[in-house]
């Protein structure tokens, strides 16, 4: 009896802590994804494209790269400042959310080239009809 009581107990204290877990995951996704949406907005960036699912982790990827890959190059001085503004204007142009899902794990350092690479479907014109 003691050993199903104590089974209890351990289920319980296990149950409490998933959802202690998966709430402090939900808080901290919504502060990441409001710190990335007030980042969109001061550097002007567009509205990404894509599924409901898709919209806010796009932003989010978006965000992560393009912070990583202004810090290293623009601080150590490896690009001037005018070719990290080229590559940004560049980055605004690809608003497909899963381009930016689909990079979030390259190098920094890639940026520029695979921005080069993204297709027409990463970067819409605009007209439906294109």
């Amino acid at each position: 009896m003691l050993r199903a009581l104590s089974t209890d107990c351990w289920r319980a204290s296990e149950e409490v802590d998933e959802q202690v877990k998966a709430a402090w995951v939900r808080a901290k996704r919504a502060e990441r994804q409001a710190e990335s949406e007030d980042w969109s907005q001061q550097y002007r960036m567009p509205p990404l494209e894509g599924t409901e699912r898709s919209l806010p982790w796009g932003v989010r990827c978006r965000h992560q790269i393009l912070v990583t890959a202004c810090t290293a190059p623009v601080v150590e001085g490896d690009i001037s400042e005018a070719e990290w503004e080229g590559a940004e204007e560049t980055a605004r142009t690809t608003t497909r959310a899963g381009w930016w899902i689909d990079q979030r794990s390259s190098e920094p350092e890639n940026l520029s080239e695979l921005l080069q690479a993204a297709t027409d479907v990463d970067r819409p014109t605009g007209n439906p009809h294109s």
